[in-house]
């Protein structure tokens, strides 16, 4: 190195320190690691929870995993969260999933999204991406989403459709179960409740069948859950598969060919397959043949 080239470092490194060393020191605040792993116990010893990554970049808050494998476990259910990326906050221990963002049950719930919040701690996920659920014969999609790690009960902020698709012959206990596919589309919110068998629509909700579509500001949708073993574990498929009733709330217009009722309530009723019209109903018939099954209230 020549007379000049030592003095255009010297010169370069007193002027501008920053440009030097940010360009030939690597940053240290990080440490590498791979198979980078942690588990936690309840009070007994049992393992409650673990996280997992292919490879980790440990600062000094949050830990930044690749190949992101977490579960929970539970009495009844075990969790399982997968995706590409994520962010493990040491402090709190909150967990941040990017790129194929997947939660598989051990009951057959799948919800996949782009990205996911994972509160271990208060046990809730929350995504305002757009989101797909299966379970069973229910698919759910939406965009944003908050509720239990296990999916039993999840709310979907806006943009929701809800396929409810039939039964097989094997699966059909009763005349109750679902025969016909059913969609359900609302502008949201909507919120699911596996355990209390209850499916709560809101703002622009249509349902829409072969023979029938309804169109309502609110909708409620019971279901009358089947016993599934010993443990009567309730799942999707035991929930839609028997329909109790339906309780369309709000501007309530009810669909059935040429035929059309207006009313403030209706109750659909699936044990005797009757619509009961409440709050000053309306009705324009064209066929007496499509509303033989319509009750009318006050």
């Amino acid at each position: 190195m020549n007379y000049k080239s030592i003095y255009l470092l010297l010169f370069l490194c007193f002027f501008f320190p920053s440009f030097v060393f940010a360009n030939v020191i690597p940053d240290q605040s990080a440490q590498q690691i791979s198979d980078f792993s942690l588990v936690g116990y309840e009070e007994k010893g049992k393992k409650s929870w673990d996280i997992s990554g292919r490879s980790a970049d440990i600062f000094t808050e949050v830990v930044k995993l690749k190949d992101v494998n977490g579960n929970l476990y539970g009495k009844d259910e075990d969790v399982n969260l997968t995706a590409k990326k994520g962010d493990f906050n040491k402090e709190d221990g909150k967990v941040s999933l990017k790129e194929d963002v997947v939660i598989t049950t051990s009951q057959g719930a799948r919800l996949t999204t782009d990205s996911m919040d994972w509160d271990r701690k208060n046990q809730v996920v929350t995504t305002k991406d757009r989101v797909n659920i299966d379970k069973d014969n229910i698919n759910i999609v939406g965009i944003g989403a908050h509720g239990e790690p296990g999916l039993n009960r999840m709310a979907l902020n806006k943009d929701v459709r809800v396929d409810i698709n039939p039964l097989g012959p094997e699966d059909s206990i009763d005349d109750l179960v679902i025969k016909d596919r059913v969609i359900i589309t609302c502008d949201g919110p909507m919120e699911v409740d596996y355990a209390k068998n209850i499916a709560s629509f809101n703002i622009n909700v249509r349902v829409e069948r072969p023979d029938i579509i309804i169109y309502s500001d609110k909708m409620d949708i019971y279901f009358t859950a089947q016993d599934k073993g010993s443990k009567s574990i309730k799942t999707a498929e035991s929930m839609a598969g028997s329909i109790d009733r339906i309780v369309a709330s709000g501007n309530v217009r009810i669909v059935r060919g040429d035929n059309v009722s207006y009313s403030q309530e209706a109750v659909y009723t699936a044990q005797d397959k009757r619509i009961v019209l409440n709050g000053r109903p309306k009705l324009v018939f064209y066929s007496m043949e499509e509303f033989k099954n319509a009750s009318f209230g006050d």
